[in-house]
């Protein structure tokens, strides 16, 4: 079988922009000298990714304290809001390597505020979400709320208080992406449906299959590659509206290829390496089948977005959870990925309003929730956010990974560990090109390394040692509790497969 892997024009000057940003740096790491960054003194510079794992790190350890984050591309810092006097907190958080800063508004007050919305102000063509970078609640209206819905909004936000929420107006309309007759893609009583497709995952039972949004899944069930092609995957499982919009769709060949990666126009792709969440302030791309390379930057967390119902005149589909970003989209680009420049799958896309001439602002559905409520697993087999599989596995290529673990290339490796290129790592050791380690252990290279031992370029160490060609292990340094890896093998609960994860651009 062909790989599926659609080749997609990408569109206009803005995405040929985005594409001389996105790829000569596709690979090159962004950590530099604080001094270089122009940071404080005490913060540590991050990418984007690293600064997500540390607010997640961060949230759990300062507790209530926490009030959010962002990251501050232009130095390369992790911001971190606290509301505890506490000095100790704050200095916590400095010794972790972020930026603090005090503020009045505290992660429980600015939820009970989001709810105080989805309360009174459910109104179709409103949206709202938490800036950590003003510690507030961003509620926006888009054109069509106007007399007394509108009023009605303004008194909620006003109830609310400056301090804590701010109103804005959206020049266009709030729309899920989703378009007819443009592009066949699939067929429905109501006419021609065209979305994009996201991610290549594998689904749980082993198969192969891809996220796309929840709202192209109810829309349709059977979906084809090409205009006039027959339906190759069919949807098994679709979220819209309500808490996500995402959609799991099976390949109907098994033997389907699915390979981990972005298809960004003009023959190049960006490598996807794992799912991660989305942080406020970090730069992002999205890919979709109607107008390409698009990039920009995520602007609030955990949004609700309130849709005009497509299905009733009178009604509302409203999704929650969803990231929101200043990157441009239009209809046919729902389902579309959200990803980082360094290969991490961050969202779907969802609706939005605007377009790409004008600009506007666009929601996306978070792959790490769609993948914990599917049950699939993305790029190297892991599902969780930068964590890589129930159990925190990763495993590529035949490879297999227990808890917290990463294999690559047919490598196996046990609790804490990573191989890559066929070795073979035991408790807490890592092996690179071929090499294999035991607990605790390191080796590189093709080099072998027992108990608290190293080896470089074909070395040998001592007791504990592993040893053989093809991913063979003698001896006591073995891999716990991994079997022989083979074409298809799993990661944690998840499945990993030859190219686990990938966009195939047009759908």
């Amino acid at each position: 079988m062909p790989k599926r892997k659609a080749a997609i024009a990408v569109g206009g000057v803005a995405a040929l922009g985005a594409a001389a940003l996105l790829l000569p740096n596709a690979n090159a790491s962004q950590d530099k000298d604080n001094a270089t960054a122009g940071g404080t003194a005490d913060a540590r510079t991050l990418k984007a990714g690293d600064a997500s794992d540390l607010a997640a790190q961060l949230q759990k350890i300062l507790g209530d304290a926490f009030a959010g984050s962002y990251y501050d591309s232009g130095k390369q810092q992790l911001v971190v809001n606290v509301v505890s006097g506490d000095d100790n907190v704050i200095v916590q958080a400095k010794q972790a390597g972020a930026v603090v800063r005090q503020v009045e508004n505290s992660t429980a007050e600015l939820k009970a505020a989001a709810r105080t919305l989805k309360t009174k102000a459910t109104i179709p063509g409103t949206s709202w979400a938490v800036d950590p970078r003003t510690n507030k609640v961003i509620v926006t209206a888009d054109s069509t709320v106007t007399g007394a819905k509108w009023d009605k909004l303004e008194s909620t936000v006003q109830g609310l208080g400056s301090g804590t929420a701010t109103l804005k107006k959206s020049s266009g309309a709030f729309k899920t992406f989703v378009s007819g007759g443009d592009a066949i893609f699939s067929q429905t009583q109501g006419g021609n449906v065209r979305c994009s497709l996201g991610f290549n995952v594998t689904a749980s039972d082993g198969s192969p299959a891809f996220l796309t949004a929840g709202h192209c899944g109810v829309a349709a069930k059977d979906w084809s590659d090409s205009a006039t092609g027959q339906p190759i995957a069919t949807v098994d499982q679709a979220t819209f509206p309500g808490q996500g919009d995402f959609s799991l769709v099976k390949y109907n060949d098994a033997g389907t290829q699915a390979p981990s990666e972005v298809n960004v126009g003009n023959g190049q792709t960006v490598q996807i390496k794992q799912a991660a969440d989305a942080t406020v302030g970090a730069t992002v791309f999205r890919m979709g089948s109607t107008t390409g390379l698009h990039d920009g930057q995520v602007t609030g967390l955990d949004a609700t977005v309130n849709f005009q119902s497509e299905t009733d005149p009178g009604g509302v589909d409203t999704v929650t959870g969803l990231i929101q970003t200043n990157v441009c989209a239009e209809p046919g680009d729902s389902g579309g990925s959200l990803f980082t420049q360094d290969g991490n799958a961050l969202g779907l896309t969802s609706g939005g309003s605007g377009d790409c001439t004008s600009g506007g602002e666009t929601f996306f559905q978070p792959v790490t929730t769609a993948l914990q409520a599917t049950g699939a697993t993305l790029g190297d087999g892991g599902n969780g956010a930068g964590e890589g599989g129930n159990g925190g596995g990763q495993a590529a290529d035949g490879g297999q990974a227990g808890a917290g673990d990463q294999a690559a290339d047919g490598g196996q490796a046990g609790a804490g560990d990573q191989a890559a290129d066929g070795g073979q790592a035991g408790a807490g050791g890592q092996a690179a090109d071929g090499g294999q380690a035991g607990a605790g252990d390191q080796a590189a290279d093709g080099g072998q390394a027992g108990a608290g031992d190293q080896a470089g370029e074909g070395g040998h160490a001592g007791a504990g040692d592993q040893a053989g060609a093809g991913g063979d292990q003698i001896g006591g340094g073995a891999a716990p509790s991994d079997p022989a890896g083979s074409a298809g093998d799993q990661s944690g609960s998840g499945t990993a497969h030859d190219g686990s994860s990938s966009l195939t651009g047009t759908r």
